[in-house]
C-alpha cells in the first residue's frame, strides 16, 4: 500500500521566505552546503486552498540531499483571496522571481510541478526564459480537456471561473497546450494514476513536439498519482534521473 503524502508529518524545511503580504505566499527551503543546482517546486491539489505544500515536503528534503538547493513555493488558491486564474499564476512568476533572487543566477535553475502545480510549471515555462528545465509530475496540461473530464468535480471551472464556452480567451491564456515554449520539459505520468489520465500527457506531446523547446513524455508503470511526489515510491530513482539529465544538458 502506498503512503498516505497528505497525513505524513512534512519534513523540516530550513527557512521559510516571504515573497508577499498574503499569508499564502511563501516558499520552503533547503540548502545543502554544496548546491549543484536549484529547483523550484510547485505542489498540486486541483488548485484548491485546502491543499497546500506540505506533502511535498518529503520531495524537496529527497532533492536536497542530491545536492539541489530547493524552494518548495505556496500560493493562493481557488479558497484564498485572490487565488485562481490569473491570481495563483501570478504569485507562480513572483514567486520565481523571489527564488532567483534568493538563490542568485549562479546555478542551473529546474521547476518541477505536480498535478496543479505542473499545469503552473509548464505555463511558467512560456513566460520565464531563465529555465534550464521543467519536469511536470501527472500534469493537469490540457484545460479544456480535464474540464470536459469534469476532473475533480469542476476544478478547472472553479479555478478559471467558468466553462470553456463562456470563458474562451480564459481557457487560451491559461492553458499551456496553447502556446510555444523554448524550455526543455519533461512530462512523467503514472500508469495507473485515476486522478488525472496518463492520456492528457501523451496529446500534450504531441500537440507541442514542434516547439523550440524539446517535449518529452514518459510513462511510469504501476505508479499512481501520488507517487511521483513520494521519494520512497518507484517514480523516483526516474524522476531524480530526469533532473540530472536536464542538468547536464
Amino acid at each position: 500500500m502506498n503512503r498516505d503524502l497528505l497525513t505524513l508529518p512534512p519534513s523540516p524545511a530550513e527557512l521559510r521566505i516571504r515573497y508577499g503580504d498574503d499569508p499564502n505566499q511563501f516558499f520552503d527551503v533547503w540548502n545543502p552546503p554544496q548546491k549543484r543546482a536549484v529547483a523550484m517546486m510547485i505542489h498540486g491539489g486541483f488548485w484548491r486552498a485546502k491543499y497546500d505544500l506540505l506533502h511535498t515536503s518529503h520531495f524537496c528534503a529527497a532533492l536536497a540531499k542530491s545536492g539541489i538547493a530547493v524552494a518548495n513555493l505556496e500560493y493562493r488558491r481557488v479558497g484564498n483571496p485572490g487565488g485562481g486564474w490569473p491570481g495563483s499564476y501570478h504569485d507562480v512568476r513572483s514567486g520565481f522571481a523571489a527564488v532567483r533572487r534568493h538563490f542568485g543566477d549562479a546555478h542551473k535553475l529546474l521547476v518541477f510541478g505536480h498535478s496543479a502545480g505542473g499545469h503552473l510549471a509548464l505555463r511558467l515555462a512560456i513566460d520565464e526564459e531563465k529555465l534550464n528545465g521543467v519536469i511536470a509530475l501527472a500534469p493537469i496540461s490540457i484545460l479544456r480537456s480535464a474540464y470536459e473530464l469534469n476532473l475533480s468535480d469542476g476544478a478547472v471551472a472553479e479555478f478559471l471561473g467558468g466553462s470553456p464556452d463562456e470563458l474562451p480567451e480564459l481557457y487560451e491564456e491559461a492553458c499551456p497546450s496553447r502556446h510555444p515554449a523554448k524550455t526543455q520539459r519533461i512530462l512523467l505520468h503514472g500508469s495507473n494514476d485515476e486522478d488525472v489520465p496518463i492520456e492528457m500527457s501523451r496529446e500534450f506531446e504531441s500537440l507541442r513536439q514542434n516547439d523550440r523547446g524539446t517535449v518529452w513524455f514518459m510513462k511510469l508503470d504501476e505508479c499512481e498519482h501520488m507517487d511521483l511526489v513520494d521519494p520512497e515510491s518507484r517514480a523516483w530513482p526516474i524522476i531524480h534521473m530526469d533532473a540530472e539529465s536536464l542538468l547536464d544538458s
